[in-house]
């Protein structure tokens, strides 16, 4: 007789997390048992260095969409002839196909294989923009000496789960604005004070480096009809959850050139919706569904921008330097970091800066309102503003972010003579 044994999401998490202990336990019980066979065989002149073997530098990336993030302080590494190793849990993660000398990528294996490499992993350094550390799966090693998050997203970082970035010793901000919030959640929560170092925007640079170069071999053809780009959030207060069928009718009645772009965890969270409105609404001239890794093109193909509290915003209106509109639509914030903090969104506050605010009452005036869509001096104006303040030292990032890297181990490496 077969027998099928259910185990929900958290308990199987939970049992690896125990699994992960008893085996970390095991290997560095053996680690420390061979090292004193061999300093009792060595008559006791034996001095095994406990950092032998360990890496200087490692990244460790859970997604191939944050090859952006990561490529800049790669070629940076490169190009100092530094070695560094980038492990990935993406087994089609663009680094792999990278020629480089002195950067090692390594496909670590998806999922808990990857959390297991990583819990055992010896390094000085380790840069991530993978939250949950120590509260997951991935547990902090005991040969690894400190750990550093790097945001993909210029915003106030407040939308990560709760806890997300709480067992970081350091986090690079992409402005000062940034360290208030750091500094109330280590307040409300009773943890130590993080190091934090303002190093700008690696995949905004990029992108904007990429703009620059396309410009130069000459604009976009114009097709005389308007291509609005749809690029919202995942989840429930998402506005393909919130309004589905309406926007996207309304969208579809314009009769400009629409392209959605969900959000790449709506294939995951959400893929039943997902599915139902990509066969309500099935590809033809005027109406195409776009999930390439790399949204460069989307973006800079779009004349006009609809969107909630995605980050997308900032990727839109400071790089390509375009007004949006953006939906009204709420979003629960009791899961986020954000619930934390009693003030508004920041991301969201700053939004009348950057584009106009529609409304479900409005869909029926959807090409009257993105027609009206102007290059105002207001907009402009916001959009300055809002890149002083949230992207600092444009076109430095990644060499900031090394230089903070190697300071960081320099240090470690002094401690360790």
């Amino acid at each position: 007789m077969n027998i099928l044994v259910y185990i929900d999401p958290g308990t199987g998490s939970m049992l690896f997390t125990i699994a992960i202990g008893i085996i970390s336990a095991c290997v560095f019980f053996l680690r420390a048992l061979l090292i004193k066979l061999k300093f009792v065989m060595s008559g006791g002149k034996s001095k095994t260095d406990k950092n032998a073997n360990k890496e200087d530098y490692v990244i460790f990336s859970d997604s191939k969409r944050y090859w952006n993030v990561f490529k800049p302080v790669c070629d940076e590494f490169e190009r100092r002839q530094i070695k560094i190793s980038y492990y990935t849990a993406s087994p089609d993660d663009p680094a792999l196909s990278e020629e480089y000398k002195f950067v090692n990528t390594e496909f670590i294996g998806e999922g808990n294989k990857a959390f297991s490499r990583l819990n055992m992993m010896k390094a000085r350094v380790c840069l991530s923009t993978t939250p949950g550390l120590e509260v997951y799966q991935w547990k902090r090693s005991k040969d690894t000496d400190f750990y550093v998050h790097i945001y993909h997203a210029v915003d106030e970082g407040l939308g990560y789960r709760m806890f997300g970035v709480d067992f970081y010793d350091a986090i690079l901000l992409t402005g000062e604005f940034q360290e208030d919030n750091i500094r109330k959640l280590e307040k409300l929560r009773s943890l130590p004070a993080k190091e934090t170092c303002v190093t700008g925007s690696t995949y905004l640079d990029s992108m904007r480096k990429r703009l620059d170069e396309a410009q130069a071999e000459g604009s976009l053809e114009a097709s005389g009809v308007k291509t609005v780009l749809i690029a919202p959030s995942w989840g429930e207060s998402s506005i393909l959850n919130r309004y589905g069928e309406s926007i996207l009718s309304a969208l579809a009645a314009t009769g400009f050139n629409i392209v959605v772009r969900p959000h790449p965890q709506m294939a995951i969270s959400d893929a039943g919706l997902l599915n139902e409105l990509k066969e309500k609404y099935p590809e033809n001239d005027r109406f195409k569904w776009n999930s390439d890794n790399d949204n460069f093109e989307c973006l800079r193909n779009a004349d006009v921008m609809i969107t909630d509290f995605s980050g997308i915003i900032f990727d839109y209106c400071l790089v390509f330097n375009r007004p949006l509109i953006y939906a009204d639509t709420s979003m629960d914030l009791s899961p986020y970091d954000a619930a934390w903090i009693d003030e508004p969104l920041w991301r969201l506050e700053i939004l009348p800066k950057l584009g106009i605010k529609l409304n479900k009452d409005d869909f029926g005036d959807m090409r009257s309102i993105i027609d009206s869509l102007s290059e105002s001096d207001e907009y402009r104006n916001g959009r300055e503003e809002i890149r002083n303040t949230a992207w600092q030292y444009i076109g430095e990032s990644a060499t900031k972010t090394v230089d903070y890297l190697v300071k960081k181990c320099t240090e470690i490496k002094d401690k360790e003579q």
